[in-house]
């Protein structure tokens, strides 16, 4: 019986009105199948929404939830709330500037908004570093205006440099265009095309276009691989002092790359998650940061976000499929949405699943895993190495509020109610919260 089925139900909603511990058990052995997302709902006032970043990153709100108990801080103390030995895993990509404007010669606007490369390449980066032409899936802005066979073409002059970007449908799938883009001069990289020609890609729900400042403040200080069109948001609050300062506890961290689609943004419209296929995205993890996991899993280890989170349970339920089937190629060991659910039978420990994707990446002459995960994390997931995250405020009715309700169940309830009471700023420019999950 799923939740909706559940509030709906008179027998089950006089347990969860009478007896919350045998409800929030009952919850916790559900199939995230039958999650209904209208129960991970709350009312986000517009004013909360941040539109800009504050001027100090680490002068953001920081909340923090433990065992029941709920404070109020600042990033820049965030260090005072983590054990010594903690390790801090972040996201590590980099925005890119993924919309292009092209202007029709008849003077309408075509919009193009790269979201992951063609299915020729193996990885983002590859993709990034494709010189004089290359393939992607993309959104088009005023396609009907796009007639079959029109070349689109924009010119920018960089530091007395011309450079010539020209873009033409090459097929369409259901849910976007492959769109051929190939430009001049040919030895500039895609990456540096974007760079030159294209814009930052700010949440719809900002409702505003992207302004000079936003190069910066919409990227992590340690940002590095290119290849998001979303960022990190967790990690816009760290700044060398707030790294100076875990450092000076030993508090040590590494970084992990999940390149953040567009999928990110898109709404849960299913009755139940059954129905909703949750977005996949090419993550990267180094054979050393599976060590340092597997050196921290009997410690404290905490993601830096959301992405951050899905990155390193992926890492172990890459590793059950290797302890089941040690032969496995690189290519099967992608996470898809439902994996977790179905290998949960296996109970392997956390530590033998790294292990043994650490050694398998050994076997296979890898120095790094490039691959993709669909993981879904909902309530009725138990997390494997995170003990806890440190998380924006999520936009009601996503997979983001889901993953938070995961880690600390129906108290996601009363800490976003807290958030709103206290004038916490919510979604990507706003506040953020460091949530423990009790049962760790």
């Amino acid at each position: 019986m799923g939740i909706r089925e559940a509030g709906t139900n008179e027998f089950v909603q006089k347990i969860r009105e009478i007896n919350k511990p045998l409800f929030l058990k009952i919850l916790a052995t559900m199939h995230p199948k039958h999650l209904s997302i209208t129960e991970f709902s709350y009312d986000l006032d517009p004013e909360r929404i941040a539109k800009y970043p504050l001027e100090e990153r680490d002068a953001s709100k920081l909340l923090v939830y433990k065992s029941g108990t709920v404070t109020t801080s600042t990033y820049k103390q965030v260090a005072e709330f983590l054990p010594e030995e903690t390790l801090l895993i972040f996201n590590n990509t980099k925005v890119v500037e993924a919309r292009l404007l092209f202007q029709k010669p008849t003077g309408g606007v075509i919009e193009i908004f790269c979201l992951e490369p063609g299915d020729q390449y193996k990885d983002i980066t590859s993709a990034m570093l494709q010189k004089g032409k290359a393939s992607w899936k993309c959104l088009v802005g005023g396609a009907s205006k796009w007639k079959h066979g029109m070349k689109l073409q924009k010119q920018v002059n960089e530091n007395g440099v011309n450079f010539i970007l020209e873009a033409s449908i090459a097929g369409r799938l259901p849910d976007c265009f492959i769109i051929d883009l190939s430009w001049k001069p040919e030895e500039v990289s895609f990456a540096e095309i974007l760079h030159i020609a294209g814009f930052i890609p700010l949440p719809p729900y900002l409702h505003r276009s992207a302004e000079e400042d936003d190069k910066n403040r919409y990227q992590t200080i340690y940002a590095k691989q290119d290849g998001s069109v979303a960022a990190p948001t967790a990690g816009l609050h760290f700044t060398d002092e707030v790294f100076e300062r875990l450092a000076a506890k030993n508090i040590r961290h590494d970084f992990v790359t999940l390149h953040v689609g567009a999928g990110t943004f898109k709404p849960v419209k299913a009755e139940t998650m059954d129905e909703h296929e949750m977005h996949a995205e090419f993550i990267e993890v180094a054979a050393e940061a599976v060590e340092r996991l597997i050196n921290y899993v009997d410690k404290t280890v905490v993601a830096v976000g959301t992405t951050s989170l899905r990155t390193i349970e992926s890492l172990y339920w890459m590793g059950v499929k290797v302890l089941h089937e040690p032969a496995i190629e690189v290519d099967d060991i992608v996470i898809s949405q439902w994996d977790p659910y179905e290998l949960e039978h296996f109970g392997i420990e956390v530590k033998d699943a790294l292990k043994a994707l650490f050694y398998w990446m050994i076997k296979k002459g890898l120095n790094k895993i490039i691959t993709k995960t669909q993981i879904l994390i909902a309530p009725g997931y138990q997390l494997k190495i995170a003990k806890g995250i440190i998380t924006n405020f999520h936009q009601p009715q996503s997979t983001l509020l889901l993953l938070v309700a995961a880690i600390v169940g129906e108290e996601w309830k009363r800490i976003y109610q807290y958030a709103m009471d206290n004038d916490f700023r919510f979604l990507s420019y706003g506040d953020g919260c460091l949530l423990w999950n009790d049962s760790k």
